[in-house]
C-alpha cells in the first residue's frame, strides 16, 4: 500500500489516502471514486509530501501501526506533546516559529504555486516569496527545471480556511 497526502480543489483540505499504486490512485480519480471527506469535492490531487527515506538497518522501526477500520479517513498522525521530553517540545516550537517567520513575508498562491514559481523564475512575474500547494509531479518538474523549492516542515492552513 502507498499512502498519499491528498488535497481538494475547493477548500484546500488536506487528507490521507491509501492506494495499491500511483496508477490505482489515478484510476480511482478518473472514475470519480476519490472525494474530499470534509467537503465532498471530487477535484483531488496529490499534495506535497516529505520523502519516505528508508531507515538504517540498526535503527528502531518507527512506522505507525495500520489504521483501525473505525478511524476516520481524514485523520492525521499526531503526537501528544505533553509526553515529549522538554527539548523536543522546544524544537517543535522553534520549527513553528521559524516557519511562521518565513511565511509572514510570503504570499499564499494556493494551487497556482507551480505556475507562479515558474513565472517568477523565468522573469514573467515580480520576484517575491510565495507559498502554496504543488503536486508531487509539479514539484518534481520544478526541480528538474532548476527552480528552487522546498516543502514546509509543518502543515499550513490556507488563508480564509477554518481549521
Amino acid at each position: 500500500m502507498i499512502v498519499f497526502d491528498l488535497i481538494c480543489g475547493e477548500g484546500a483540505h488536506i487528507f490521507e489516502g491509501w492506494f495499491s499504486s500511483s496508477e490505482d490512485f489515478e484510476g480511482q480519480c478518473a472514475q470519480g471514486l476519490v472525494a474530499c471527506p470534509i467537503c465532498g469535492c471530487g477535484d483531488i490531487e496529490k499534495a506535497m509530501m516529505a520523502p519516505n527515506v528508508g531507515a538504517k538497518s540498526n535503527s528502531q522501526n518507527l512506522v505507525p501501526p495500520p489504521r483501525s477500520s473505525g478511524e476516520p479517513s481524514d485523520s492525521m498522525p499526531a503526537v501528544h506533546t505533553a509526553k515529549l521530553p522538554a527539548e523536543y517540545q522546544e524544537l517543535i516550537g522553534k520549527m513553528a516559529e521559524a516557519q511562521a517567520k518565513i511565511l509572514a513575508n510570503s504570499e499564499w498562491v494556493g494551487k497556482s504555486f507551480a505556475d507562479q514559481a515558474r513565472d517568477i523564475y523565468y522573469g514573467d512575474a515580480e520576484e517575491r516569496p510565495i507559498h502554496g500547494i504543488a503536486s508531487a509531479k509539479e514539484a518534481s518538474d520544478l526541480e528538474e527545471e532548476g527552480i528552487d523549492i522546498a516543502p514546509l516542515p509543518l502543515p499550513v492552513i490556507p488563508p480564509k480556511t477554518q481549521n
